[in-house]
């Protein structure tokens, strides 16, 4: 009686994985990690630019909320000069880690109105590169008036 060759050894193998050099009809072995070393880069490319869309997004947001601050501080009924700036300041000192090199300053507005624009840097995952932040918001001053 002949024997069977077993599963899983030399024997088997040889017959399925021919090791004649150049042949291409009878193996991928090894394909993965050159498809991993073509892709790889390529996804890690793609998680930074997320990261970066991520936070230049969370950066306006904190822009545009200190800017509301400031101006729901000045048009408040006879707020004192400078509580829009000084707001809006505090605002981003306690709450924005994600916009660095900010200024608040009083955009021009209507007699009636007061607006503040919030400048400053979005944090940045590519080394060199800035993206500039600004953010504006209006509102009207409130006032007493006699029906």
């Amino acid at each position: 009686m002949a024997a069977l060759p077993i599963p899983g050894t030399a024997a088997v193998s040889a017959r399925r994985h021919p090791a004649v050099p150049g042949d291409r009809c009878g193996s991928d072995r090894g394909a993965s990690p050159v498809e991993l070393a073509i892709v790889a880069p390529l996804i890690i490319l793609l998680l930074f630019l997320a990261i970066q869309i991520a936070s230049v997004f969370l950066a306006r947001s904190a822009a545009l909320s200190a800017a509301q601050e400031a101006v729901n501080a000045q048009r408040a009924y006879q707020a004192p000069p400078g509580a829009g700036i000084a707001k809006g300041r505090e605002f981003l000192k306690h709450t924005s880690s994600w916009l660095t090199a900010t200024a608040v300053t009083e955009a021009p507005a209507e007699a009636d109105e007061v607006a503040f624009t919030v400048t400053g840097q979005s944090l940045s995952v590519i080394p060199g590169v800035r993206f500039p932040v600004e953010a504006t918001a209006h509102g009207t001053v409130e006032r007493f008036t006699v029906d």
